[in-house]
């Protein structure tokens, strides 16, 4: 009876151990960028970014546990105020309707050579689940004593699927805006105080 309750009470400091080994990190805005890319007229690839999101990483040591982020679509910016209009219309992210594009982590895991986190992706009011391959960097300790970690993740999806369908087709068949789009997150966060 005694090593029963000997062994209970290590499993509950192993627990508890691992619980505080746990740590949640924000999303620096200042240091991070959400980028996008997308075939224009079928000779050229167009950049954009979102200016306005916020984010968590729970970590354990180097390995990411979870990720979550949430996109305010009103801060689509590609550097051209008309096309930046046209993107918040009912013809691309309809941002009076869809004011947030989310992703909720599920679990993380190897997939070949690669780290996968796969979650929940939420844009224009449809979920699917997406497999996101990123890259952990950290964590460190900045000069003025934050402990930090980096968060790179680049994907590819098909905007049909999340019911982005505008564009015309060109008279030698091709798109005026592409299916593909091209997803790349570099981020800086850093652990919740």
């Amino acid at each position: 009876m005694k090593r029963r309750v000997a062994v209970i009470l290590l499993f509950g400091v192993l627990a508890g151990a691992c619980a505080v080994a746990a740590e949640t990190f924000n999303i620096d805005p200042m240091h991070s960028t959400v980028g996008f890319s997308v075939v224009h007229l079928v000779i050229n690839t167009v950049h954009g970014k979102f200016t306005e999101f916020n984010g968590t990483l729970e970590v354990d040591g180097n390995t990411l546990l979870s990720a979550k982020g949430t996109i305010q679509t009103k801060s689509v910016d590609t550097g051209t105020p008309p096309r930046d209009k046209d993107l918040r219309s009912p013809n691309f992210f309809d941002v009076e309707k869809y004011p947030t594009i989310t992703f909720q982590s599920k679990r993380a895991e190897k997939r070949g050579g690669e780290t996968v986190v796969v979650g929940d992706f939420t844009m224009h009011g449809v979920t699917k689940e997406l497999a996101l391959p990123f890259k952990l960097s950290g964590p460190i300790t900045d000069p003025w004593g934050n402990k930090r970690v980096g968060f790179h993740a680049e994907t590819k999806l098909s905007r049909k699927d999340y019911g982005l369908t505008y564009s015309k087709t060109l008279e030698t068949g091709g798109l005026v805006v592409g299916d593909e789009i091209g997803i790349e997150i570099n981020a800086e966060a850093t652990r919740a105080k």
